[in-house]
């Protein structure tokens, strides 16, 4: 993910900002049970990576069988391939059948909704995209709707239209990137007061580059977090470190479903990083997600 890359992080201040006054009490108004336990997905951008082979996946796997594996893995994916083309039904299906039971995909709306037309000129295209993901069944996780730094507060009455477009069978997330949205404080609540009302969640990236898109507000019991790292630097566990600090408060506030994906160059460390976050959530929320598997591979003379 490029956006809000940088070539020196040396000066970027990687705390958390505080959360937004209204998060919390988004949370507490949407307690559920105290006795059922929050969805927890945790995974990457992608499923094909060859770096992975006898890493995290098998040495002599089949390309073709990436996403057989990668389920075995990870039980969510950032879904970037439907940005570009939206998927034909046996292409679905496959995706579905490939998967395990609790496996969920986070499928990012093409570009020519979020980007190449107004939201309101793109309602039959919409109503195509929707009815392919809606195909992945339980295996749908939140869809999320990308914007580009071009759309403004301005558009805001058009996101309002498009939102309520979207079925209610293919749940969404919003991620905003113009800085308007953080800068102006109205616009940043009629924004919100908007997504809430029509539960919609908010997308939160934590990038070296923009800080302000962390704007840390929840509009639903539902975050979905992309985390763009810098190779392994010393600050992407130490940010992760505060993330789960941040996220055991959320839970106990009453947060119901994470989605959090890790991105990193190339994504070639990416699971590397997704298995620390995971091992930290256990250790400190007392979870019992399932850890990837690293896979050694027998070096020449440890076969005797």
């Amino acid at each position: 993910m490029d956006f809000g890359k940088l070539s020196d992080i040396s000066r970027v201040n990687f705390a958390l900002p505080p959360n937004h006054p209204d998060t919390l009490p988004l949370l507490e108004a949407n307690r559920f049970d105290k006795l059922a336990s929050p969805e927890v997905y945790i995974g990457t951008p992608v499923w094909v990576n060859k770096p992975w082979v006898g890493h995290y996946y098998p040495a002599t796997m089949r390309e073709k069988d990436s996403l057989l594996w990668y389920g075995k893995q990870f039980n969510t994916i950032e879904l970037n391939s439907t940005h570009y083309h939206i998927p034909g039904q046996a292409t679905i299906e496959r995706w579905r059948q490939s998967v395990p039971q609790g496996f969920t995909f986070c499928p990012k709306f093409p570009q020519l909704i979020s980007h190449e037309a107004e939201l309101s000129r793109s309602l039959d295209m919409t109503a195509t995209f929707c009815e392919a993901i809606a195909g992945l069944e339980e295996k749908l996780g939140h869809s999320f709707l990308q914007l580009p730094p071009s759309f403004g507060p301005r558009q805001l009455k058009d996101l309002e239209t498009f939102i309520q477009y979207v079925p209610e069978s293919v749940p969404l997330c919003v991620e905003l990137r113009h800085p308007d949205w953080f800068a102006d404080h109205v616009a940043s609540l009629e924004l919100f007061e908007v997504l809430e009302k029509f539960r919609v969640g908010t997308v939160l990236s934590d990038v070296s580059g923009r800080r302000d898109v962390l704007h840390m507000r929840l509009t639903t019991p539902v975050a979905m977090i992309r985390f763009v790292g810098n190779a392994l630097h010393s600050t992407d566990y130490s940010r992760i470190d505060d993330w789960v600090v941040r996220l055991k408060q959320w839970f106990d506030a009453g947060l119901q479903k994470l989605y959090f994906f890790v991105h990193e160059p190339d994504n070639i460390t990416s699971p590397d990083l997704a298995a620390y976050l995971i091992e930290k959530l256990n250790a400190t929320c007392g979870f019992h997600l399932k850890m990837p598997k690293k896979f050694l591979q027998a070096k020449q003379g440890e076969l005797f």
